[in-house]
């Protein structure tokens, strides 16, 4: 069965705030790691990035409009260190309440994400039973 273009993105987006996390967990752990940088994955700034003009829509209905289904169109997550920020004087630059700040955000977008596929299941569930009946 194929998964539909929204559904895709959701399970894309719920495996990068995955590997957010552990990017996150890791830059906790290395805390007091002299000279360790900050790392983070960035995903949403290159979705900015993209022309809209290059996206391709298919219109399934008058009223709908379908999210792009060609991968290529889809950035991949990158993985930088973090310059700029206060460094400590054994050269680190881990601020604990900042991680902890990006470590609540990106669980709560991951258990909202969750929570759209869990629904959208849920009704696509709803849909075949209910035509099974008909």
């Amino acid at each position: 069965m194929e998964i539909s273009p929204v559904k895709a993105l959701l399970f894309e987006q719920l495996s990068f705030r995955s590997e957010r996390q552990k990017v996150i967990s890791s830059n906790i752990a290395n805390i007091n790691t002299p000279h360790y940088k900050t790392k983070e994955l960035i995903f949403e700034d290159e979705m900015k990035k993209v022309d809209k003009n290059d996206l391709k829509m298919n219109i399934t209905h008058e009223n709908h409009i379908a999210f792009p289904s060609d991968e290529k169109q889809i950035n991949k997550p990158i993985l930088r260190e973090v310059r700029g920020l206060e460094e400590q004087n054994d050269g680190n630059n881990v601020s604990l309440d900042t991680q902890m700040g990006e470590m609540s955000k990106n669980q709560m977008i991951f258990s909202a994400l969750q929570q759209s596929i869990k629904t959208d299941s849920r009704l696509l569930r709803s849909v075949i039973e209910s035509s099974a009946k008909n």
